[in-house]
């Protein structure tokens, strides 16, 4: 299915809500063929339609979540936290040789705390098995902007997993999008970044914010493209 030739293809679970479908809409301008993934196919296909219908374009599609699953090279996972797992069980024989990216962050918006234990993506990554590459991204990117084309995304994307070459790719898809992202090594380092989350989101309520974020400094990310990624 993945044509080097081509960009890949990319499903949205979750896609028709906030952050799915804004980044659904950035990937769609971008070139990228997107499937919008939910329970409901009726209110996939609608989704889809509406980002065509924005963009002048039809290269957004809206199915299931089984068949989004099939129909792309990467799943990105962005469904509410308590949604996650069983989400994920659904689907956990379509995603075989695939990259998951899991926007997942275990924050209760009403009571935003640190997590603790694993990150939502390793337990993503124990429940899939090894034949799933899971990437953990865009956790800290506030929905509410994604949408507003013409505004400069506040946010930069941290991208953490064990796979050195979906981390590169996951990247790819964040610049994509009109994001600055950074590798941010393993999967287990998941879990600082979903802390920001919870510090971004206490802060946005402090400053009655919507699209607050967080920037990375200091980094030349060409200075360090040859260096060895682990």
């Amino acid at each position: 299915m993945n044509n080097p030739n081509l960009l890949p293809s990319v499903a949205i679970l979750g896609g028709t809500g906030k952050e799915g479908s804004g980044l659904a809409l950035r990937w769609a301008r971008a070139g990228y063929f997107v499937v919008i993934g939910s329970r409901s196919a009726e209110r996939a296909a609608h989704t889809a339609h509406e980002i065509n219908t924005q963009l002048g374009i039809d290269n957004t599609q809206g199915m299931d979540n089984e068949s989004a699953c099939m129909s792309a090279d990467i799943v990105v996972l962005t469904v509410p936290p308590e949604a996650q797992l069983e989400t994920l069980t659904g689907v956990k024989n379509l995603l075989a040789g695939k990259i998951l990216v899991d926007a997942t962050a275990k924050v209760d918006a009403k009571d935003p705390k640190p997590p603790t234990g694993k990150s939502a993506a390793r337990e993503a990554q124990d429940l899939l098995g090894t034949d799933v590459r899971v990437v953990a991204a865009f956790q800290n990117v506030p929905a509410h902007a994604l949408k507003k084309l013409d505004v400069e995304l506040a946010s930069d994307v941290m991208v953490c997993g064990d796979d050195p070459e979906a981390r590169a790719q996951v990247v790819k898809l964040a610049e994509a999008a009109g994001m600055q992202a950074y590798e941010a090594g393993g999967l287990d380092n998941g879990i600082v970044v979903e802390g920001l989350t919870a510090l971004i989101i206490a802060m946005n309520k402090r400053y009655k914010s919507k699209v607050g974020g967080v920037r990375v400094s200091g980094i030349n990310k060409e200075a360090s493209s040859t260096a060895p990624s682990n």
